[in-house]
């Protein structure tokens, strides 16, 4: 199966941008749930719970949606800053950015095992500060990498496209699958963030951190392989025919 997804890199990336995307889900729930309402992918969610607690709303925070803001836009900057002078598509650059994603969820989890859940505040603002970095971060990337109708960190467009490109709304064609495949697996990846959530804070951001790793090793070996097939067949050309013997 690899090595079918490896012949076709369109397949391979929407594969890897989909396990991303179910693996926001993962940290968005527990961003939700177990750090005071705040999303660290979906800043949509961020700006719309933040001007409704501005508004004087009862029971909705405004510090953390906004440190998450900052901080997720932080991340994409950092990413951008970094894939801005390479060609879209799978690159080192990019391995090493989802790597650091992988990194930064791992070394969070590992911090609320240690302090056995959530730090009361103000140090849980520290781990919503790190947590949307990683995200805005991984957010860039999965951008620059540019698989259509996955962003990774929401699906509203996608949502739009769905239906609005639909047979119901006159639609004759459309890529149904990605489509669907992105809004059931972020709602599964919120559903799987929430059931572990009850077992512990940090096992969410533990499963997302190994999709996230999985998804860069996975990534790097498959474009690996191709660049230097690519490599060994553009030498095979430019090599000079070897003249018969008479």
């Amino acid at each position: 199966m690899l090595t079918r997804l490896r012949a076709n890199s369109g397949t391979l990336h929407l594969a890897l941008m989909l396990a991303l995307t179910f693996s926001t889900g993962v940290v968005d729930a527990i961003g939700y749930l177990g750090l005071d309402k705040v999303f660290a992918g979906n800043m949509t969610g961020n700006v719309v719970i933040l001007g409704m607690a501005l508004a004087g709303a009862p029971g909705l925070p405004w510090l953390g949606p906004l440190i998450a803001l900052f901080a997720f836009m932080a991340g994409a900057v950092v990413g951008g800053r970094v894939l801005r002078p390479i060609k879209a598509g799978w690159t080192t650059r990019t391995t090493w950015l989802i790597t650091v994603v992988g990194l930064m969820l791992t070394a969070l989890a590992i911090t609320l095992f240690v302090l056995d859940g959530a730090p009361p505040q103000p140090w849980e603002y520290l781990i919503t500060t790190f947590l949307a970095m990683a995200m805005g971060l991984q957010a860039a990337t999965a951008r620059h990498i540019g698989v259509k109708d996955v962003t990774t960190v929401v699906v509203t467009s996608t949502i739009t496209g769905f239906a609005a490109d639909s047979r119901l709304a006159g639609g004759k064609g459309q890529p149904w699958f990605r489509r669907a495949a992105a809004i059931v697996l972020i709602a599964a990846g919120a559903g799987v963030g929430a059931l572990l959530l009850l077992l512990h804070i940090g096992w969410g951001l533990a499963a997302a951190a190994l999709v996230t790793v999985v998804v860069a090793v996975i990534g790097h070996v498959t474009a690996h392989v191709k660049h230097a097939e690519r490599a060994e067949a553009a030498s095979a050309e430019a090599a000079p025919a070897t003249p018969a013997k008479s």
